[in-house]
């Protein structure tokens, strides 16, 4: 069944934004979308050339129908324009719901568009805070709006900047307090990168970070050019705290990018796709922040200003991502993800650590150097089993090239080794280690009990 999700919001007629992006993002996480309109706007992605309010009492009166006919399972605000809208909104909902019996409900406390046009009267934000806030599951502030808000708090002072992951603790305290379940302040203005990150998490051990599609140390494989070090790099940090204190980040690559029209939006609707199908709140918000952070990065690349996201991206599989600015080694990039575990036990072993800060024994390095060098004898003798048990000269021949490459090889790696003081004699006379000679063994038993139509299981071709 796909779950009933409504969305009370303006309009948008590029479709980056507003109702739009809301019942395509509906669409791509499963839901049943539906949208009560509470103001039209001509917009494009230059900016808001005009807002044209719906009256509060049809606006009442369509989430009247909604809710007459049609169970939802979950309800996301937008722009609710002024005082009165908000008031028919809480109306209606009461009218429908006891306190007990409210369907997940996510307020994205749109206020200013990004081009900088006002969408919510500066006495309307009022209304919202002591009529809406106490109704809601989560609200979805960004960086100006937390600020905003934060002026109605009563640690009003003690926060009049967000600009560090200290500040978005106290600040996300202070949002609490004015009477939503819990607080994710967007951090797509605050500059962080994986250095405060760190630290932070130091500092703050019972902090849950969630980080999705960033690489710790030895993952330059995915830098471009001269970029700053892995540590110093930008990222992108929310943080959600729940109405019992817990907190958590969603940490993610920062996109340098205009494609950002509508990213609130999308954002709020995926979090209430997600509470629809019964997620938990920490859960619903890592999946929406991930999805979110793909249409950035998929984005079709529309308009003059700061364009759309491409919300239904999840509809479209593809096998590997398009190669992109923000993205130049897809092919990479994807393997790297998908076995990330196995990577991550790679590159932060202590050897290749050690390796990296040119602080490994000379003694481990020139074990390394003659198990290596024996462990291309088997690499070629496997190739030499696929050339024997080939039926056709061109599967022969081309056993044989890699058996000349690997030959080569060796000679390098002779040439190489001289450099440390190792001679060929001690690269031949060399013993075994388990690891070299359990691995070589497998390529060998491979060679010998598999052919060269049906590969033995585990062996990868």
């Amino acid at each position: 069944m796909q779950p009933p999700v409504l969305t009370i919001a303006g309009s948008d007629p590029s479709g980056g934004a507003g109702i739009q992006a809301d019942l395509k993002t509906f669409a791509a996480h499963g839901c049943y979308g539906m949208s009560v309109l509470t103001a039209l706007t001509a917009q494009n992605t230059t900016g808001v050339q005009e807002v044209f309010p719906i009256t509060s009492s049809f606006v009442e009166q369509q989430i009247d129908s909604v809710l007459d006919d049609i169970e939802v399972r979950a309800i996301k605000t937008g722009m609710l324009y002024d005082s009165d809208t908000i008031r028919a909104v809480v109306r209606a909902l009461k009218k429908h719901f006891t306190s007990t019996g409210f369907p997940p409900l996510v307020c994205d406390p749109v206020c200013v568009s990004t081009s900088g046009h006002t969408l919510l009267h500066p006495d309307a934000v009022e209304t919202l805070v002591s009529e809406l806030f106490p109704l809601t599951t989560l609200i979805t502030p960004n960086k100006s709006e937390a600020e905003l808000l934060l002026s109605y708090s009563k640690n009003a002072s003690a926060y009049p900047e967000i600009k560090s992951l200290e500040s978005m603790v106290g600040a996300t305290q202070d949002l609490l307090s004015l009477g939503p379940q819990a607080v994710l302040i967007k951090g797509g203005h605050v500059v962080v990168n994986i250095a405060d990150l760190d630290k932070f998490s130091t500092q703050h051990p019972d902090v849950l970070i969630v980080r999705d599609g960033l690489f710790d140390e030895n993952m330059e494989i995915l830098q471009v050019g001269k970029t700053p070090s892995i540590s110093e790099q930008i990222i992108v940090v929310d943080m959600l705290r729940e109405h019992e204190g817990s907190i958590s980040i969603f940490a993610r690559p920062h996109i340098a990018t205009k494609s950002t029209h509508g990213t609130g939006c999308t954002l709020s609707a995926a979090i209430a796709s997600e509470l629809a199908q019964a997620q938990c709140l920490v859960e619903a918000v890592r999946t929406a922040t991930v999805y979110t952070h793909r249409g950035i990065e998929g984005a079709p690349g529309i308009g003059r200003g700061n364009g759309p996201l491409n919300h239904l991206h999840p509809l479209k599989r593809v096998l590997i991502p398009s190669k992109s600015a923000c993205n130049p080694y897809p092919f990479t990039r994807l393997l790297i993800e998908e076995s990330a575990t196995i990577w991550k036990d790679f590159v932060q072993h202590k050897f290749v650590k050690l390796l990296g800060q040119g602080i490994l024994p000379k003694q481990c390095f020139t074990y390394f150097i003659k198990q290596d060098y024996l462990y291309l004898k088997y690499y070629a003798r496997a190739y030499g089993l696929l050339a024997a048990k080939s039926t056709s000269f061109p599967e022969i021949a081309s056993a044989t090239r890699i058996i000349l490459d690997i030959l080569k090889e060796s000679g390098a790696h002779r040439t190489f080794a001289a450099q440390f003081g190792i001679s060929l004699e001690d690269l031949e006379n060399a013993e075994e280690g388990l690891a070299t000679a359990a691995y070589g063994g497998y390529l060998l038993t491979t060679g010998l009990e598999g052919n060269t139509l049906r590969p033995t299981p585990g062996c990868v071709t």
